[in-house]
């Protein structure tokens, strides 16, 4: 079961998120059938997700994220719950993986450097707040932190990782560790963190040595007393259902919704997420066309 931590400083100038992401990472590799690098940078943008859908204080809130560049993966796309639980899907799930000398996935490459990232938060007002950047590098996390530091104004720091098995492309280990620095930090405290950062290892390094998710909180909190504020179990966690995908038809017009039915007299809507099917007869679609009456 994966679980996402979240911990503050005593003196309350600094917070740190870390999770443990895998089983979610697993389960989207499996649903979408993702290619290495397309693996890499759904479950990075999903794990990142999860995180900042954590800060979120309402209970019914939500935080989209959709990263979008000119590379051949296209757009990737990460949802999560104000509980970390969190979906996603990549417009093209069988992208071709190039690799780094060091052999890592070029993410990068395949999201494309000239592109933006655009975040939804969603409290539940009707009301959502939206924010984008210009993209930094396309490997996910940079881009990440240059939104904090542009959209929100907090300096933030995250790393996110996603391990597969280089035979087959599945997924061992996936993670991330989000640090941010609040208002009331010392330059002192700062220039401690800076120090801790510059020397931690990657998370799945991390995870692989078996270190436990509140133990690379520690890690990268090193010299400070720290504070769990929670810790909690995630899921990959699929919101659709035929009731929306009804609310979705009943929007177009009457015509729009006939000409849905294909030549068997059916029609097929999709979720991206989950890849589940809904079907509607040429019945159902005059019994939606008289809900608009």
């Amino acid at each position: 079961m994966d679980k996402i931590i979240r911990c503050i400083t005593t003196d309350g100038g600094i917070m740190a998120f870390a999770i443990d992401s895998s089983d979610i990472v697993h389960t989207a590799k499996k649903l979408h059938c993702t290619s290495p690098c397309a693996t890499a940078a759904l479950g990075r943008l999903i794990t990142a997700a999860s995180m900042m859908g954590s800060l979120l204080k309402q209970s019914d809130a939500s935080v989209t994220l959709r990263v979008c560049g000119d590379g051949p993966l296209g757009a990737v796309i990460a949802v999560s719950d104000s509980h970390g639980n969190c979906r996603g899907y990549v417009e093209n799930p069988d992208c071709k993986t190039i690799y780094y000398e060091n052999g890592k996935i070029n993410v990068g490459d395949a999201v494309g450097k000239n592109g933006v990232l655009n975040v939804m938060r969603d409290l539940g007002s009707g009301d959502p707040y939206l924010g984008q950047i210009e993209l930094v590098s396309g490997e996910i996390a940079e881009d990440i932190t240059e939104y904090f530091a542009k959209s929100e104004q907090i300096p933030t720091v995250c790393a996110l990782g996603v391990l597969l098995d280089k035979n087959d492309g599945e997924v061992l280990l996936s993670g991330g560790l989000l640090i941010q620095v609040l208002p009331g930090a010392t330059d002192e405290e700062i220039s401690k963190l800076e120090e801790n950062i510059n020397e931690l290892e990657p998370v799945t390094t991390m995870l692989a040595k078996g270190m436990s998710i509140k133990e690379i909180c520690d890690t990268a909190l090193k010299g400070f007393e720290v504070e769990v504020l929670d810790e909690t179990e995630i899921n990959y966690v699929c919101t659709c259902s035929k009731e929306k995908v009804i609310r979705s038809i009943i929007m177009l017009p009457d015509d729009d919704i006939r000409s849905l039915a294909d030549e068997k007299g059916v029609a097929e809507a999709k979720c991206h997420f989950c890849n589940k099917n809904y079907c509607f007869t040429k019945e159902e679609l005059e019994e939606i066309i008289l809900l608009k009456k």
